[in-house]
């Protein structure tokens, strides 16, 4: 989920021009993809595109993973449909809209546990698009609840972690649209993968684009305040709107709230999200979630949470969470009004 990059990126800045970060030097922006991909998505998915469009509009998204499921080096130990439905049911307060990783390992109650609580949107991860068993769960949700499922995610991060090439993830997404060509389909990656001319031919087959943008994987990241954090990301919207062949969604971004002697705290996870409502409203076209909605504490531990991290426990990467293990609200999540029943 967390991604650390170290490249020459998007630099934030509350002016037009982005800058680049290299070591400590700043530059003007470098070069970028010209033009705008071949878009081969399937006129099937245009109503449910459009209610994707509608949801990125209305909705509120938050990033989901059940607080039963725990993974340490790649092993599951799976969620329970009685604890989903505790999860959704606190999150339903708030949020209306859901973004999955897995759509197995307990995942499978999901769908209509979410449809039962009026949720407005579902976008199912599949961990593994060469897994058949993740790829058939998560067509029969799609077939199940068409009005409920908005979109799929084939994969997370799977460029950045070296688990498939580009070439074989876009033959994996053009064979799932073969076998569900109504369903918008996509990946996530951290957003500077796709500013690379050689991602074209994948970005061509994705109806919506789901990236993952994290400031505090930054070199600049602890020298600036939350209102630069938050500008970083809207910067980052704007470069890749000319890439996309449909709306974005930033799937993860946001701010650990401890360790504090790492600078991390609910206040200024709180704050970093204010700053981002307030510059990055949402719309049909783009939109951001919450990352993520429970603290996971096996994270910290899990050599596999944090693709490009350094070997070694990593405790940030147990607090991201807008409410505690215990599914107690964390400042940022009490800042959000209550959602109307639907």
């Amino acid at each position: 989920m967390g991604c650390r990059v170290w490249h020459a990126l998007a630099f934030a800045t509350t002016g037009a021009a982005a800058l680049v970060v290299c070591g400590s030097a700043l530059a003007q922006s470098e070069p970028r993809m010209p033009g705008h991909p071949v878009c081969r998505g399937s006129p099937a998915a245009q109503p449910a595109l459009a209610r994707l469009h509608e949801a990125l509009a209305q909705a509120r998204f938050v990033t989901y993973q059940p607080t039963s499921l725990t993974v340490m080096n790649g092993r599951v130990a799976p969620s329970n449909a009685s604890s989903i439905r505790a999860d959704l049911g606190v999150l339903r307060q708030r949020f209306d809209g859901l973004i999955t990783y897995d759509a197995i390992h307990g995942n499978e109650a999901l769908p209509a546990l979410a449809a039962a609580l009026k949720f407005r949107a579902l976008i199912i991860g599949v961990w593994d698009p060469l897994d058949e068993t993740q790829l058939a769960a998560a067509i029969a949700a799609a077939r199940r609840f068409p009005e409920l499922v908005t979109g799929l995610s084939l994969g997370n991060e799977l460029l950045f972690s070296r688990r498939m090439t580009a070439t074989g993830l876009a033959a994996a997404i053009a064979r799932l649209r073969q076998r569900l060509p109504a369903t918008p389909l996509s990946t996530t990656e951290p957003f500077h993968l796709f500013y690379d001319a050689a991602q074209s031919e994948l970005l061509g087959q994705l109806d919506f684009l789901l990236v993952n943008v994290h400031p505090v994987f930054q070199p600049w990241f602890h020298q600036a305040d939350d209102a630069t954090a938050a500008q970083f990301v809207v910067n980052v919207l704007a470069e890749l709107a000319a890439r996309s062949c449909g709306p974005i969604l930033v799937k993860e971004t946001g701010m650990p709230t401890a360790p504090a002697e790492a600078g991390f705290s609910a206040a200024r996870q709180a704050s970093f999200y204010r700053e981002l409502r307030q510059r990055l409203p949402p719309t049909s076209l783009h939109a951001f979630a919450y990352f993520a909605a429970f603290d996971a504490p096996w994270r910290a531990f899990d050599a596999l949470a944090a693709p490009g991290a350094k070997p070694g426990v990593h405790p940030e990467e147990a607090h991201w969470g807008l409410y505690d293990g215990a599914r107690r609200p964390k400042l940022a999540a009490r800042e959000l009004p209550a959602l109307p029943e639907r």
